[in-house]
């Protein structure tokens, strides 16, 4: 069995307003595409609830918008490698395809998560979702009588809500493992807790931190420069090395 304390723990904090919101729906559709299958009350709340949280993220601004300027910001960085030498132009060509496609599929849909939007039960859930124990069966008669139909037809259902969310997911997953991806890793030392360094117009900052000492990273920083400060989970106990070895990507 392999020691866990051996291992580290991967951190990403976001630098813009903009990687915030795509980290949140990453997070959201996440949960959503790997949720159990709905058989209860139990596994169905927390499907709509985050169903509920999705919509109140894309209700906040033009992510759309945000998401095609950035396919779009893509293939011109993929344009500019097609050529260079000791670089795959084949691989290059594709990925530029491939964004592409994204942004004509996502221009082409109805505006994202409407039809969740206009869905019945989803609406008549997400209205008592802010109310405590506002879910019980004689609040939600539609969904308790919903949980009672046979397991396919609401497996139907679910598959049908997830495939309008697809060319959302799809165009965000691509977007993010490329900016995961513009920069290495690089090793090193904070000194009594702190490290600051300057971003250089980057999106999202990414640490790995040994998981021996427990500590876990609070960022704050203004345009192009951050600051990280070490924390202790055990905040009475807990111990800041001296010097503290951990990687980081300022992608």
């Amino acid at each position: 069995m392999s020691d866990v304390y051996s291992t580290s723990v991967l951190f990403e904090h976001p630098l813009n307003e903009k990687m915030r919101t795509w980290l949140r729906l990453e997070f959201l559709l996440q949960q959503l595409y790997h949720c159990p299958t709905l058989n209860d009350i139990s596994s169905a709340l927390p499907f709509f609830r985050t169903i509920a949280d999705l919509l109140d993220v894309l209700e906040r601004g033009d992510v759309r918008t945000e998401m095609l300027k950035e396919l779009e910001r893509q293939q011109q960085k993929m344009l500019q490698w097609d050529g260079v030498p000791g670089v795959d132009s084949e691989r290059v060509q594709t990925l530029r395809r491939e964004l592409k496609n994204s942004a004509a599929v996502l221009m082409s849909v109805p505006r994202l998560g409407q039809a969740l939007r206009e869905d019945r039960l989803i609406i008549s859930v997400r209205a008592r979702l802010s109310i405590p124990g506002g879910c019980c069966s004689f609040d939600l008669p539609g969904l308790h009588i919903w949980l009672h139909l046979p397991q396919e037809q609401r497996d139907s259902q679910t598959t049908i809500w997830l495939k309008t969310l697809d060319p959302l997911r799809n165009a965000l997953t691509m977007v993010l493992d490329l900016v995961r991806h513009t920069e290495p890793f690089k090793n090193l030392i904070s000194l009594n807790g702190f490290f600051q360094d300057n971003a250089e117009d980057a999106d999202l900052l990414r640490l790995r931190i040994p998981l021996q000492y427990q500590l876990y990273p609070q960022v704050s920083g203004y345009k192009t420069r951050y600051a990280i400060r070490f924390l202790s989970l055990d905040s009475d106990k807990g111990v800041i090395p001296a010097r503290l070895p951990f990687e980081l990507a300022c992608c």
